[in-house]
């Protein structure tokens, strides 16, 4: 199964989602404030974890130094994720680590064509 077509697509919505007007985010795990195509799209389960590898809710605009050098900051990702999204967010995402998923390729192909289109638009809306 090839995904890396999805990860990229995803990856960049992520960082654009996350980003304002000027394209700039900040790190959900610390605060610290990049350009979205100088930081990363960083998991709170893991993204070997397929079930919840492409959820949006597990996935935000993440600074290279927490998510490569701290190991994903994952108190600050916790807290983060939390005012973002509420309490129950991260049970949530545990549990739906634990169900599992399998993606077929036509799956991950129509994903992938789904989240190009969504930078397009995004990308249109910040210029």
């Amino acid at each position: 199964m090839k995904v890396d077509h999805l990860d990229r697509a995803f990856s960049k919505f992520i960082r654009l989602r996350d980003s304002d007007e000027n394209g700039l985010c900040r790190c959900i795990s610390c605060g610290k404030i990049h350009a979205w195509d100088d930081i990363d799209c960083g998991h709170f389960v893991n993204r070997r974890h397929m079930g919840t590898r492409f959820d949006e809710r597990n996935c935000n605009a993440q600074c290279r130094s927490c998510n490569s050098f701290d190991e994903g900051n994952a108190a600050g990702y916790a807290k983060g994720l939390i005012e973002k999204y509420g309490a129950g967010i991260i049970d949530e995402l545990l549990m739906k680590k634990a169900l599992g998923r399998k993606w077929s390729q036509f799956e991950i192909d129509e994903l992938a064509k789904y989240y190009r289109e969504k930078c397009k638009e995004l990308l249109k809306s910040k210029q």
